[in-house]
């Protein structure tokens, strides 16, 4: 059963990897600028979800016999194996319990972030607000099934923690963090509070970590300085993958 899950939250992961670089295109802008409703080539673009779901280039008609041609916004494969091997090791660690669902449907919203972060040291409301309400919500309607392992309140509560210590950090140090980390870090400690505060504090630290090596790392190889801000919003996401999954992995299935 477990190899099935894996495997299933695999094809999920994969699935959605491929939607999502139409969304990473649309939202990579810089504050000032409009989300981008064309392609390079200035073709609208169309699809699912009001072109905002589909793969990385648009469907521009032809010069010659009405056959369509493909113009290329960004490669689809990069996040849709993150996004598989994400889903995989979150199955494998969480097995059948009803909070798999919630991980695997926050995925996709989370590799978005990444991406866009990564792109334009941006993370927009459009995606953080939602992921906050959704985890919240969603985790609510999975608390009260059979073999839930967390607590719903403390996920609440996590949340508005983790987002209080965030918006401390960024009142006393703006240049190293920006609101968007702040309004991420509300999402991100609903979904760690879950599996309690250790696991919290566990994944913010994580985050912590991860971005400090990789500044560090920058600075080593004189690829930055210390004033050099960095996209933070990854590495909060991948620390809070960590303690999700050490969280989950603590638990007796």
């Amino acid at each position: 059963m477990y190899v099935t899950l894996i495997a299933v939250a695999a094809l999920w992961g994969a699935g959605t990897g491929l939607l999502v670089p139409r969304a990473v295109y649309r939202l990579a802008v810089e504050p000032d600028e409009a989300w981008r409703d064309a392609c390079p080539d200035g073709h609208p673009l169309t699809g699912p979800a009001g072109g905002w779901l589909g793969g990385p280039g648009c469907r521009a008609e032809g010069a010659a016999g009405g056959h369509g041609r493909v113009v290329g916004v960004r490669g689809a494969h990069g996040p849709a194996v993150v996004a598989a091997g994400a889903c995989a090791l979150l199955a494998a660690a969480t097995g059948p319990r009803p909070e798999l669902a919630v991980w695997l449907l926050l995925v996709p919203f989370a590799t978005v972030l990444a991406q866009v972060d990564i792109r334009v040291h941006r993370l927009p409301d459009r995606l953080t607000l939602p992921l906050a309400a959704g985890a919240a919500g969603l985790l609510g309607a999975v608390a009260p099934l059979p073999g839930a392992a967390g607590s719903w309140p403390t996920a609440l509560l996590g949340g508005a923690a983790l987002g209080a210590g965030y918006f401390v950090l960024f009142l006393l140090h703006p240049g190293g963090l920006g609101f968007g980390d702040v309004k991420l870090a509300l999402g991100l400690g609903v979904v760690l509070g879950w599996y309690g505060w250790s696991v919290l504090l566990a994944g913010a630290c994580a985050g912590f970590l991860f971005g400090s090596v990789y500044g560090l790392g920058l600075m080593v190889r004189g690829r930055a300085g210390r004033r050099d801000a960095i996209p933070f919003g990854p590495f909060m996401i991948v620390g809070a993958f960590t303690g999700v999954v050490a969280g989950a992995l603590a638990v007796p299935v």
